[in-house]
């Protein structure tokens, strides 16, 4: 997984992104420690990765700091090669960031952007709400193709937003 982050492109090649694998029943638990209360169902996953970067580690062009985009190209890059793998890999927000970062001895100045809870599916919906366990039936909702692109110039159509 941390290979297929590795060859993701970055400004100038800085790769700002770093990872911390937590595996260990130790590890795990001092994560979990630091969910939200809707992300319970987030404690059944066998990985949890924690991806974070440093502004200071990549460019900051004019008003443009490209080390939260360069991370999120990483963290693509590594879900997508978990679910070529057969896993599920599920990024959340909902975590206390400070308590993350003193857990797993991230240093600070580092932004933990997002955990990614990395396990097999299961078919068990028992750990989630109804209303997630109602989500995990069928796909969200997605914009339109219209809404996402235009052609050559913005089109009002991109103003859509999703609503939930």
């Amino acid at each position: 997984l941390a290979a297929a982050a590795q060859l993701t492109a970055s400004c100038f090649n800085n790769q700002p992104w770093k990872f911390v694998f937590a595996r260990s029943p130790g590890a795990l638990a001092k994560v979990q420690d630091c969910l939200s209360k809707g992300n319970d169902w987030a404690k059944k996953a066998s990985l949890i990765v924690a991806a974070f970067a440093r502004k200071e580690n990549d460019c900051v062009i004019k008003e443009r700091e490209y080390y939260l985009f360069d991370l999120g190209q990483a963290v693509s890059a590594l879900a997508l090669r978990a679910t070529e793998l057969g896993l599920v890999a599920h990024p959340i927000a909902g975590f206390d960031n400070e308590k993350v970062r003193l857990a797993l001895g991230i240093p600070e100045g580092n932004m933990v952007l997002t955990l990614i809870n990395i396990g097999k599916k299961i078919e068990d919906l028992g750990a989630l709400n109804p209303q997630q366990a109602e989500a995990e039936a069928s796909r969200p909702p997605r914009l339109a193709l219209e809404n996402i692109y235009s052609v050559d110039a913005y089109d009002e159509k991109l103003a859509v937003k999703v609503v939930h």
